[in-house]
């Protein structure tokens, strides 16, 4: 995502991005997370020519459902089979591959049954152009109904030590009980918690997505440097960084949870990975849990057009 028009920085290049991702590849990356309105549709292209002559070596994800955007909105949203069949078509081209080994609905369409969407998926299973389903920011309720006709096999999720929705909202308990992987997006609260940006940083209006989220408003950023902190105080511990920190947190609540974290950079790339070498114990995460809790989370994870499309059906 951080690749193709959401977090761009006007220096970047295709040819660093595909350096970046055949560098995870040979550092032991095997899941690639994509979608088809990343760009849109860049992204796709993009992951297809770095993955050439290593398709193999992967787990490759993308997602349906979210057709365009403009003007920095969320997307327009379509679910429907006719759609998914199109969509599912034009992804397996723009990656250069035979099957997609993870396809989600992007965001639940309301106007569409979710079972009609699993339904669709469960076709293109049978035909082995998809493997398995997914479902994003989807809700505990429509978890259960999807899994009901086709089973999910991960719901993605922003998540991380800043962002405890699915922890309160019952999606978490739904995936343990139903046997599905969690994947969270933003484990490092979309860069904040990297402790790499402050209340002075400036997002471009016209290239950033956290230009008009309300966490990303310098007085929000100001208001939640205690997080930041937290995370510097535990780093300085474990001779680790801030980030580092945050995945090894993810990592350790449940071995069904697998981070997602996006960079263009190598040296950002390698940082990342590097949190599977930080163990934080229990005495560290109940430490951090009870410091935590006498924080309090100054904004919102996005903005209010963002989290229109986000399924909070009770």
């Amino acid at each position: 995502m951080a690749m193709s028009g959401y977090y761009l920085d006007p220096s970047s290049s295709d040819a660093e991005s595909i350096r970046t991702i055949r560098r995870a590849l040979e550092l032991g990356v095997t899941h690639i997370d994509t979608a088809e309105i990343y760009g849109p549709y860049a992204n796709e292209e993009l992951v297809g020519r770095a993955l050439a002559g290593r398709r193999d070596d992967v787990v490759v994800a993308t997602k349906f459902g979210l057709v365009s955007h403009s003007g920095g909105g969320p997307g327009v949203l379509d679910s429907s089979p006719a759609n998914i069949r199109a969509a599912v078509e034009g992804s397996l081209k723009r990656l250069g591959t035979d099957r997609i080994d993870l396809y989600y609905q992007h965001r639940v369409d309301p106007q569409v049954p979710i079972e009609d969407a699993a339904g669709a998926i469960k076709d293109l299973i049978k035909t082995g152009k998809v493997l398995h389903f997914g479902l994003s920011e989807a809700s505990a309720k429509t978890i259960r109904r999807a899994h009901a006709v086709q089973p999910v096999t991960a719901v993605q999720t922003e998540y991380s030590v800043m962002t405890r929705d699915p922890e309160k909202n019952g999606v978490l308990k739904a995936c343990e009980e139903l046997g599905i992987g969690f994947v969270p997006w933003g484990p490092v609260g979309m860069g904040y918690l990297t402790g790499k940006i402050d209340a002075q940083t400036k997002f471009d209006p016209k290239m950033d997505l956290r230009h008009g989220f309300d966490r990303f408003s310098s007085t929000n950023m100001a208001a939640n440097k205690p997080i930041v902190d937290l995370l510097k105080r535990f780093a300085e511990k474990e001779n680790a960084t801030p980030a580092q920190v945050a995945i090894a947190w993810l990592l350790a609540q449940k071995s069904w949870i697998v981070p997602i974290p996006g960079t263009r950079r190598l040296d950002h790339l390698e940082e990342n990975l590097g949190a599977i070498n930080v163990q934080l114990t229990p005495a560290d995460l109940r430490e951090m849990d009870t410091a935590f809790s006498k924080i309090k989370v100054h904004g919102g994870r996005m903005n209010e057009e963002q989290m229109k499309v986000v399924d909070q059906t009770a």
